[in-house]
């Protein structure tokens, strides 16, 4: 089983994000999961969603608290919450953010590897959102599919014209162009002994520290 577990805000559609993200794997003929934390979603407030995916049926409602991998929507996070917490050991994160990847280096410590890519950036090219506040979930699905190499951006694209009724092309086209700026802080995939389980995505991401 994988699990991945999003940090956003509300209003950047985190929620929506881990669902087009169950829905891409659904289409690969996986199982899947795909919720919210409970509580209210207040603009601006953090907020979690969940995403879990198998081979097999999947019985477990809790939360997740042990993800392989972590996505967060907005970098201020990162100062604000525990985003690494229950992060398995080689877990990548995953930011939305315009730094360089080493920048990040000593909030999220030595054990994880850090991608990034300007989500925020792709978003307002795309003219999702506003250039204050972008909507940025399905850049960072784009991202999350060259980072982890688990679900092909092809699947996203699908998934999301068939799950995001609001700008579906503009959409794909983000996730497409945010797919392609997704950065490393090392050559990407790793390989032997340092490898991530799924890093397969087959095109090397140049390190930028």
């Amino acid at each position: 089983m994988w699990e991945i577990r999003f940090h956003g805000r509300g209003g950047q559609g985190a929620v929506i994000g881990s669902e087009v993200l169950a829905h891409a794997f659904f289409l690969e003929g996986r199982f899947v999961q795909a919720f919210p934390a409970f509580g209210v979603e207040r603009r601006g407030a953090p907020v979690l969603a969940f995403c879990r995916v198998d081979d097999h049926p999947i019985h477990l409602r809790s939360e997740i608290y042990t993800p392989d991998h972590v996505v967060v929507l907005d970098a201020s996070l990162l100062t604000a919450v525990r985003v690494t917490q229950g992060l398995k050991p080689g877990g990548l994160v995953l930011i939305n953010t315009p730094r360089d990847p080493g920048h990040f280096r000593p909030l999220i410590g030595p054990d994880h590897p850090i991608l990034v890519v300007d989500a925020g950036a792709v978003a307002v090219e795309h003219r999702l959102g506003s250039r204050a506040n972008p909507i940025v979930n399905t850049a960072i699905l784009g991202a999350f599919a060259k980072a982890s190499g688990l679900v092909r951006i092809e699947s996203i694209e699908m998934a999301i014209a068939e799950h995001v009724p609001i700008k579906p092309e503009a959409n794909r086209q983000a996730a497409r162009a945010a797919y392609e700026r997704t950065r490393s802080e090392k050559p990407w995939p790793p390989t032997g002994a340092d490898s991530v389980k799924g890093a397969n995505s087959g095109t090397a991401l140049e390190a930028q520290s």
